[in-house]
This record gives C-alpha cells, structure tokens and sequence, in this order.
C-alpha cells in the first residue's frame, strides 16, 4: 500500500503502534527491520530515511509512557497525570510535523 514518497510515513505510523508492543528500541529494530528495509529497496528509498522512521516513530509514543520523566516528578513532587495534557498535545503537534517532514520532505 506504500509508495515511495509515503513508505517514511508508514513507517514511522508502524513504529508509534510497534511501540506499545515492543518498548526497546532494540528489540522493536529486530521486529520491523525484516520488513522495512527490504521493502524500501524494493521501492528505490534510501535506507536511511526509513531507519529514522522507525526510530522517530518509537521516540514518538514515547510521550503517551513517560517514563523519562518518572525521575523530574518524583524530585519536583508530581505525577504523571500532571503532565499527561502537555504529552498528548506533544504527541499530536509533533507527529504533524514529523508526518510532514516525512512525506514532503
């Protein structure tokens, strides 16, 4: 379903959702590599481009688990409902542009 110009796009959609399922990047580079890359040579895309996909797209849903941020609440006294307004508008505002920057780019 993925042409060339949009293979970065679903890449980087796939590996927000793979996220949830595969937290490391690691791991989820093992799961989506196999796939992706054989997939962006078939359409001519540079490799590159698709890796950064996959890894901006597991940096992504990271705002939904902020589990970066458990050592900042635990010293500044709060809780991850106190900041889960500020991840999801980053969430939203950022996988806009980064949808952007992938597709027309």
């Amino acid at each position: 379903m993925a042409s060339a110009a949009s293979l970065p796009f679903w890449s980087f959609i796939s590996a927000g959702i793979v996220n949830f399922f595969v937290p490391s990047g690691g791991g989820q580079w093992a799961v989506q590599a196999p796939v992706i890359l054989p997939a962006a040579e078939a359409l001519g895309v540079d490799p590159a481009r698709a890796a950064m996909a996959i890894a901006w797209g597991d940096a992504w849903t990271n705002m939904v688990q902020p589990f970066w941020a458990l050592p900042i609440l635990g010293i500044a006294g709060l809780r991850a409902k106190d900041i889960m307004g500020f991840c999801t508008l980053h969430l939203i505002l950022s996988g806009i542009v980064i949808s952007i920057g992938l597709t027309w780019l």
